[in-house]
Order: C-alpha cells, then sequence, then structure tokens
C-alpha cells in the first residue's frame, strides 16, 4: 500500500460537455480531490477529446489540482499551450516520442509537476532511467482512447512493479481506466494512491448521484480486509 495520501481524480472525458463548468464544480462539492483531464487526438489514441482553451475555459471554475493526461502525439508543441492554460500535473505518454527525457524536462521548465504514463503492454522497465524526473507514474489499466472500458486484471501486477520502482521517492502513482469500488481496494493494495475514476462517477451525469459514487470508491479504497 502507499504511503502517499489517496486522491480521488473524476476525469471530465465522461462529463455533460454541453454544461462542462457545472460537471466541474459538482465534482468539486461532490469530493473530487484532483481533476482529471484526458486529452486525446484522433492519433495516439483513437478518439478525438478537446484541446487546451476548452480546458482553460473551466480551469476559474476552481482551484483543484488540474491533472492533465495528454494521449497525444507528437506531444512537444503542445507543452506550453496546457501549461497556459491551467495544468498544474502534465502527464505524456512514454510512448508518444522518441526524447521522452527532453520531454520531461520541458514541462519542469514550464514550472508545472511532472508525470509519465504507461500503456497496458509497456512494460514498468521503460521508465527507469527517468525515474528520477517525474512526480508521477501514470498506469493505464486500459488501452488508451475510451470511456468505459473494463479494467485489465493484469494491471495489478504492473502496479506493484511500478511500485517497487518508485521505492522510498516522494511519486505517486496514479491507475486511469476501469476504476471502481470493486477494484479500489486491489489497486490501493498494489501501491496507487491517485485513482483516476470516469464512468463510475459521471455515468449518467446526474449530480446527485457524485457525492456518494466518490465517497464509494474512496470507503473501498480504505477499507480494512476482514
Amino acid at each position: 500500500m502507499s504511503t502517499r495520501p489517496l486522491r480521488i481524480a473524476p476525469s471530465i472525458l465522461s462529463a455533460d460537455f454541453a454544461r462542462l463548468g457545472d460537471e466541474v464544480r459538482a465534482i468539486v462539492e461532490a469530493g473530487a480531490d484532483y481533476i482529471h483531464v484526458d486529452v486525446m487526438d484522433g492519433h495516439f489514441v483513437p478518439n478525438i477529446s478537446f484541446g487546451a482553451p476548452i480546458m482553460k475555459s473551466v480551469r476559474g471554475v476552481t482551484d483543484k489540482v488540474f491533472d492533465v493526461h495528454l494521449m497525444i502525439a507528437p506531444v512537444d508543441a503542445y507543452l506550453s499551450d496546457f501549461a497556459a492554460g491551467g495544468a498544474d500535473i502534465i502527464t505524456v505518454h512514454a510512448e508518444a516520442g522518441p526524447h521522452l527525457h527532453r520531454t520531461l524536462q520541458a514541462i519542469r521548465g514550464l514550472g508545472k509537476k511532472v508525470g509519465v504514463a504507461l500503456n497496458p503492454a509497456t512494460p514498468v522497465s521503460a521508465i527507469q532511467h527517468v525515474i528520477d524526473d517525474v512526480d508521477l507514474v501514470l498506469i493505464m489499466s486500459v488501452n488508451p482512447g475510451f470511456g468505459g472500458q473494463s479494467f485489465i486484471p493484469e494491471s495489478v501486477n504492473k502496479i506493484r512493479q511500478a511500485k517497487a520502482l518508485i521505492g522510498g521517492r516522494t511519486i505517486d502513482l496514479e491507475v486511469d481506466g476501469g476504476i471502481t469500488a470493486d477494484n479500489a481496494r486491489a489497486v490501493v493494495d498494489a501501491g496507487a494512491n491517485v485513482l483516476v475514476a470516469g464512468s463510475s462517477i459521471y455515468g449518467g451525469n446526474d449530480p446527485e448521484t457524485y457525492a456518494g459514487r466518490i465517497a464509494a470508491i474512496r470507503a473501498a479504497a480504505t477499507s480494512r480486509i476482514a
């Protein structure tokens, strides 16, 4: 289990975009710790979501951490736009370009926290030489590009491997994809402390349900095993 604080990060990819500002306010009021911003380019992943201007438009709604996950390639040319738009953490994929170390340096140079993400088929060893350059490691527990997918069970072993690589460093370990109250405990036991949840929180887009769903994931993640 991680010694880092548990954070629940609802993904606005599953929000109702017609009232995005209200949806962000609603999850903040419901107990979200981070706002997870999934950016897709239709190239690195199959879908297109939104860019920096949309994110910037809701930045003023809350002072919560904007946890920005860039599923785009090439990525370097867009880092400054998302930094200027209000990102607090910028996470890029290890698979998105040939010069990962340079990209991570660029994020740091913009004054933002640095994250690196790994697709399901990418081994944890791919980031062993940059682990001291990041603040967050994101393990994808589904193939990126679509919301509502089922959690890949092998991800639990991969989370353990990532936690072992992190060791005693002050690095957050985030998991994104298919997170529900049913598997939150397993991923936290494996070492994760930031849980991204999209459809399991935003499904149905009824703000009256958000607090209960966030609370259920948090309770499951911190529950004692009988």
